[in-house]
């Protein structure tokens, strides 16, 4: 009769429930998951993890001393001593502008052949600054002028090199030395700031000017490429293009 009142009523409950919630007790207690099947407390004790991670973290930082050693001993022995200066890096040899400046300024003298190995531009720059910025003073913009004439003149003084010489010349030599050239230029267009150049005296000065300036470049020239008779050949191309410069100033 016991067995005959027992009555079951149908549920919604299903094994996969069960797993559901058995794995959503492990994912929010880790601690009441099951051990993983093959499980060995030894295999995983702490002093095997321990032993494991020092053991790792010995050889991954091994290798970095080992790979950063050659690099701290490569920066202690170089240093900064070592270290061109930041001018001979640009090319800037105050030395060599000097003694340049010095031929220019006194072309009776002999120049040293060694002197035009070194074709810096910096030296050429600054007095086509100045020539310009004492024109400026004057009242007359010709930057554009002083560049433009500049450019074609050392081409053409290039090409008629080459032509001359057995020997080639490149172009910063003859940039480097037509612009080093223009310093009694500079020097003239700063004399026009006080005296007037349109009269007798100023004719006679820009004479002067432009002879100083073609004889000082063709000196260069012929001791550089070794052109000793042939001074007058170099100088008559070289006065064309510093008559120019001596128009601008002039006029």
């Amino acid at each position: 009769m016991a067995g005959n009142n027992l009555q079951f009523y149908q549920s919604g409950y299903t094994i996969d429930d069960q797993h559901g919630q058995a794995s959503e007790q492990a994912y929010y207690h880790p601690q009441a998951a099951p051990p993983p099947r093959g499980y060995e407390p030894a295999a995983y004790s702490s002093y095997g993890v321990e032993e494991m991670d020092v053991t790792a973290s010995d050889g991954i930082f091994g290798q970095m001393e080992n790979s950063q050693q050659p690099v701290y001993e490569y920066s202690q022995a170089s240093g900064f001593e070592d270290e061109p200066p930041l001018l001979e890096e640009l090319g800037i040899n105050f030395d060599h502008i000097v003694a340049k400046t010095r031929v220019v300024l006194n072309p009776l003298n002999l120049a040293d052949p060694n002197i035009m190995n070194d074709t810096d531009l910096a030296g050429p720059l600054v007095f086509c600054l100045l020539f310009g910025a004492m024109l400026l003073l004057s009242g007359k913009v010709h930057f554009g002028y002083i560049y433009g004439v500049g450019l074609l003149g050392c081409v053409a003084i290039f090409i008629v090199l080459n032509l001359m010489s057995m020997i080639s010349v490149s172009v910063g030599c003859v940039v480097s030395v037509l612009g080093y050239c223009l310093l009694p230029m500079v020097l003239l267009s700063a004399l026009s700031l006080l005296i007037s150049l349109q009269g007798i005296i100023g004719a006679l000065l820009t004479m002067a000017t432009v002879l100083w300036c073609s004889w000082s470049a063709s000196k260069l020239f012929i001791t550089a490429l070794q052109m000793d008779s042939q001074q007058l050949l170099v100088a008559y191309p070289c006065a064309l293009v510093y008559a120019v410069f001596a128009l601008l100033t002039v006029f």
